[in-house]
């Protein structure tokens, strides 16, 4: 049997200034940059490819659709497998199943190389690339999340946490941009890219030690995750939380539309696009920033509701923008918008779920998440496909301050919550 590694089994020793004075962690780090970094800018590279090759015979509105049958391809693999994924990631090694997750991405992304430098305009096997993506990001989440505490002591992991957040930011604001810029040479090019990010991010985890892991008695999954469906049902703080930002996002998000923007409305292209992809990953970020330094100490639920309505009168507002600069603005400041809304209800989720269930409370969440995101940019592309992009954008942001309102209205104890701490938290 493998010995843990001394990250875990030194513990109890006088904690490191920094998560990043630990080897494994540094490793750890590196592997989820160069991840996210190819995981970005594929995003951004299938959205352009798709949309270009569907221009070449079809409509905006017929080729909107297709940007939207990514996120649903994307959907069926990842929640047919994240609730297993979440599941294994408990029982078995941590290392092993993201590995194994980075080689699922590493064939996605070959794939999308050799249809890019050697196919013809087929679309078929960039959606069979797209599923494949959503299995690699079904097992790869749980198990990044749950093995970064066991690279570092518990008196540190909030450091870990920071430059965890750091390193999906960057990714979120440089693979959107490089992407950009690189695929004006052509797609291989991006894919090229993203196959050597992925060898570094494989070779990087590769070499993390042996983790020691807490063991977990057996059950059935199916069981536990019903549970979970359970109690969510039954509080209505977390409820509310949950589902708000489930059918905020479901309607408003105008990320899948974007290439329809850059090549069509705004004539700015790839590497607008790129530009685009990027913007609300800039407002979150200076955000997050602010918010490491000034929390929200008081009326947070009124906050975050009003985040929420920010967040669609922004999406509505790019809908209706000719302007690149307005645009980028815009997506801006949904970005911003919206890291304050998770910012809150991540955390009244957390307050507001006692330890032993939450696990499986965040295994439903990540679900509805991908629901949101996923099945948000299917249905952006349905509506476009019948009412065209701007209108389909627009409707979607309207729709957000909708539900923004009857949320309110149908969850008083989410609107009233005042602060992010309980009164047992601050005894």
């Amino acid at each position: 049997m493998s010995s843990p590694s001394p990250a875990a089994s030194e513990a109890p020793a006088p904690a490191a200034p920094s998560a990043f004075g630990y080897r494994d962690f540094r490793l750890f780090w590196f592997s989820r940059l160069t991840g996210s970094l190819a995981v970005n800018m594929t995003a951004v590279a299938v959205g352009w490819q798709v949309y270009e090759i569907a221009r070449q015979s079809h409509s905006i509105k017929e080729a909107s659709l297709y940007l939207g049958l990514i996120g649903l391809v994307q959907f069926v693999t990842l929640a047919g497998c994240s609730l297993v994924a979440g599941y294994i990631s408990d029982r078995f090694d941590r290392r092993w199943i993201a590995r194994g997750a980075l080689s699922v991405d590493l064939l996605s992304i070959g794939l999308l190389f050799a249809h890019a430098r050697w196919g013809d305009q087929s679309l078929l096997p960039i959606f069979m690339a797209a599923s494949l993506l959503g299995i690699g990001r079904a097992f790869m989440a749980p198990s990044m999340q749950a093995l970064a505490p066991n690279l570092v002591p518990v008196t540190i992991l909030p450091s870990a946490i920071a430059w965890n957040s750091i390193a999906w930011q960057i990714a979120a604001i440089g693979g959107p941009a490089a992407c950009g810029y690189l695929i004006a040479g052509g797609a291989a090019w991006v894919y090229g890219t993203c196959l050597a990010l992925l060898t570094v991010s494989l070779t990087c985890i590769s070499f993390i030690r042996p983790v020691a892991q807490t063991p977990r008695t057996a059950g059935r999954p199916l069981r536990a995750i019903l549970d979970g469906l359970s109690y969510i049902r039954t509080n209505r703080m977390v409820l509310g939380a949950i589902s708000l930002d489930l059918f905020a996002v479901l309607l408003g998000g105008a990320t899948a539309m974007l290439p329809v923007y850059a090549r069509d409305i705004l004539a700015v292209g790839p590497e607008g696009l790129g530009n685009l992809r990027a913007a609300p990953a800039v407002g979150a970020a200076l955000v997050a920033l602010v918010l490491t330094r000034f929390t929200l100490r008081n009326r947070v639920g009124l906050w975050m509701f009003a985040c929420v309505g920010v967040y669609g009168l922004a999406t509505a507002i790019f809908g209706l923008s000719t302007s690149y600069t307005l645009s980028l603005a815009m997506l801006g400041v949904l970005g911003a918008a919206d890291m304050i809304s998770v910012y809150v209800r991540s955390s009244l989720i957390q307050i507001h779920t006692p330890d032993d269930m939450r696990g499986r409370v965040a295994s439903v969440s990540t679900l509805f998440i991908s629901a949101s995101n996923e099945l948000g940019e299917f249905q952006s592309g349905i509506v476009a496909r019948l009412i065209g992009a701007v209108p389909a954008v627009v409707v979607g942001g309207v729709g957000a301050i909708v539900v923004t309102v009857l949320w309110a209205m149908w969850f008083p104890e989410l609107r009233k919550a005042n602060r992010l701490a309980t009164e047992s938290s601050r005894s």
